[in-house]
């Protein structure tokens, strides 16, 4: 899984590295803008978006889809004037820069803060409609991958990335298996006001934060032997799921704001949505995280219970869960939602095993 970048582990060149900085950044500082400066990869906390996670590119994707490139292509081009419309990752953006507001307020000096990333497989002469939309909302994204057709899997891992958010199940699958946090962003059914002074991030716990492990029970063996494994192991941690990284991330940011006496007015905030019940099966999962040093501020278990009506209290700017059927009623009551096609609820639908087809001899 990806894993926090190091503040003080030796790195190639670093001095080279340090001079190039410094340069970059007495050559910002000259330029009169009101548009703070990026924080250097090593330290920030790096969220790579798609560009139809970012915006809503529907109708464009359906010109590409029944017409091909060269009319796609054509079609941006002929309307990058045209800002494109909000996608389902923008309110998450636009949180992510709020949290960079507060950090650069207590800390103006620091460069452990968000930075945003357009990871797109558009080709270049798009980036100028997305530039324009970019700036149309004024949103502080300096870093572009655009990879002119071929997948951008490949350079995550060069912008040290922590989160990767598409709308394609395929790119986040293969982020998943080079151990990159990421997830398939859905588009809610309703929009909901949502804070525009705390980033909320909700989690599932199994096959999200952490692996897969107790839920193979379930699936495989039933309930009454899951509580009994759960009680039996409840002292040795969960495995690590794709998403604890980020959660570790949060929590480093979350963490800057205490030390500032800031704990009771942070802009983040976390939360555990899990349909464990609490007495039979909660107990391992807030020992693992503490194992783990992590915390989350809210945890809330609903021993099967449906999780849209909660999650329509939260109102958090981003849901992670594995399962399909809650991401579905999460998104119907107005939830943003991210699907992370990971373990073996993928092979199941509300508890029910999909067929799945004959392998090739």
């Amino acid at each position: 899984m990806s894993e926090i970048k190091p503040t003080d582990a030796a790195v190639p060149d670093e001095k080279e590295e340090e001079k190039d900085w410094a340069a970059a950044k007495a050559f910002f500082d000259n330029l009169k803008t009101h548009k703070p400066r990026p924080p250097k990869p090593r330290y920030a906390v790096t969220i790579a978006v798609s560009s139809r996670t970012l915006f809503d590119m529907t109708a464009e994707r359906k010109i590409y889809e029944e017409e091909g490139v060269e009319k796609y292509v054509s079609y941006q081009v002929e309307h990058e004037q045209e800002p494109l419309n909000p996608g389902p990752a923008f309110p998450f953006v636009k949180a992510l820069m709020n949290v960079n507001s507060r950090l650069r307020e207590l800390y103006p000096d620091s460069e452990e803060l968000f930075d945003i990333v357009l990871m797109t497989n558009n080709h270049a002469q798009v980036g100028v409609r997305l530039i324009n939309s970019i700036n149309h909302y004024d949103l502080t994204i300096e870093r572009f991958c655009m990879t002119g057709g071929n997948s951008p899997i490949g350079y995550l891992k060069a912008y040290m990335t922590n989160l990767y958010l598409s709308k394609s199940a395929d790119k986040v699958t293969e982020a998943i298996e080079e151990g990159i946090a990421a997830a398939t962003m859905f588009m809610p059914d309703k929009e909901i006001e949502l804070s525009d002074t705390q980033l909320r991030v909700a989690f599932d716990g199994d096959a999200v934060l952490f692996s897969d492990e107790s839920e193979i029970i379930v699936k495989q063996h039933g309930l009454d032997t899951f509580f009994e494994h759960e009680k039996e192991f409840e002292n040795k941690p969960l495995a690590q799921g794709p998403l604890k990284c980020f959660l570790e991330a949060l929590g480093k940011l979350q963490r800057k704001f205490y030390a500032k006496n800031e704990r009771m007015n942070c802009p983040i905030r976390t939360f555990l949505v899990t349909a464990r019940s609490a007495a039979s099966s909660g107990a391992r999962v807030l020992k693992t995280l503490r194992s783990w040093g992590l915390e989350v501020d809210e945890a809330l278990f609903l021993a099967g219970a449906p999780k849209g009506p909660l999650l329509q209290k939260i109102k958090p700017h981003i849901f992670f869960d594995d399962q399909m059927f809650h991401i579905e009623g999460a998104k119907e009551m107005g939830t943003i939602s991210a699907h992370v096609p990971y373990g073996i609820g993928q092979k199941y639908h509300r508890g029910k095993l999909i067929e799945q087809p004959p392998k090739n001899e």
